[in-house]
């Protein structure tokens, strides 16, 4: 069997922490994987050097995530049709907004019978919700798996125990993704209920921002507690509604409860909703302010899905997820998310 070529597509704070997981498993499995692992580095300048020279010679991402050390087999590439020839793996971590356009750049040179894994939490915005994952296939006419969970990307990186879940329905792949990804301080399981996995994925993000709210408003643990009940109501509810095969199991996994409580305690969409509530600024200031780069997912996601449940008729049903897409695009106070509560 020919060794698989990894690629990272994405070299932020998470695809960094990713890259150092991916780069000693490829070279702890020789057997299977060629030791060399490229990652596409989205070209700029730090203290008037370029990232991806940086990166290369001191193995550290030191905008994204200063101060841990990438294996010498990660290769930064600032060419992404560069990063992706040839390779028999693709790992996606970046913000969801920027996936098509690259499917467009990158499509006439991935190999046909190359595979994909995407650790995006996000949806594509349309009438209808799309997971990135069938974004990916549908674009590059490849299978695309997932990989989600409780994963605090600095946490990951300095190597404190987390878990995650492969959602891959490919009997042959799911073992080689749990060798890629697996550790002693990263344990992941695979599951064959890829779409819920993700929709976990990115749907939590929209209840750590009503987490967010909570804590902006000084409001304690009992108000938070009901948050995430809830929340994890509707993000049950709104994956049955769109994969009718969705595995009640698949919740209690690393990426359901587990990732949407320690999003709501920790992670950006919790602390910039925060910021939101206690600044009066808007959120895409607050972005550019304390995120250093980075993308905030759970408003958009919000939007997103508010726009799907408004075309279904059903936005009534769901008052978290309205509440907060009403609060961050309607110019709704935060205490609207309380009323809500109270009424419901």
């Amino acid at each position: 069997m020919s060794l698989r070529q990894v690629t990272i597509i994405g070299s932020g704070n998470w695809g960094s922490a990713i890259a150092k997981i991916v780069g000693s498993n490829t070279a702890k499995y020789p057997d299977l994987f060629h030791s060399q692992v490229k990652m596409w580095v989205f070209e700029e300048e730090v203290n008037g050097e370029k990232l991806s020279h940086i990166i290369n010679s001191t193995h550290e991402n030191v905008k994204y995530l200063p101060g841990i050390k990438l294996p010498a087999n990660v290769l930064a590439v600032p060419d992404v049709v560069e990063s992706v020839t040839g390779s028999d793996i693709l790992v996606w971590v970046l913000p969801h907004q920027f996936v098509p356009r690259l499917c467009g750049q990158i499509k006439d040179v991935v190999k046909p019978d190359a595979v994909s894994l995407s650790c995006i939490k996000g949806l594509q915005d349309s009438s209808e919700i799309k997971l990135i994952s069938t974004l990916i296939q549908e674009e590059l006419g490849t299978d695309c798996s997932v990989l989600m969970g409780a994963n605090i990307a600095n946490e990951v990186a300095k190597e404190e125990f987390s878990e995650a879940t492969i959602g891959c329905n490919d009997d042959v792949m799911g073992p080689v993704f749990q060798k890629l990804f697996t550790t002693d301080y990263f344990k992941t399981t695979a599951v064959k209920d890829k779409d819920t996995v993700e929709l976990c994925g990115a749907l939590k993000n929209i209840v750590a921002v009503a987490a967010g709210f909570v804590d902006g408003m000084g409001l304690g643990g009992n108000t938070k507690a009901a948050i995430i009940r809830l929340g994890m109501k509707e993000m049950v509810q709104f994956s049955k509604m769109f994969s009718p095969t969705s595995q009640q199991l698949t919740f209690f996994e690393s990426c359901g409860v587990a990732d949407l409580i320690t999003t709501c305690y920790g992670g950006r969409n919790r602390k910039v909703s925060e910021a939101f509530v206690k600044t009066g600024k808007t959120l895409d200031v607050l972005e550019a302010e304390m995120l250093g780069g980075q993308k905030l997912q759970g408003p958009m996601t919000a939007k997103e899905v508010y726009h799907v449940l408004k075309a279904k008729g059903v936005e009534g049903s769901y008052p978290l997820f309205r509440s907060v897409y009403e609060i961050c695009y309607e110019g709704m106070p935060p205490k609207h998310l309380i009323d809500t509560l109270s009424t419901i």
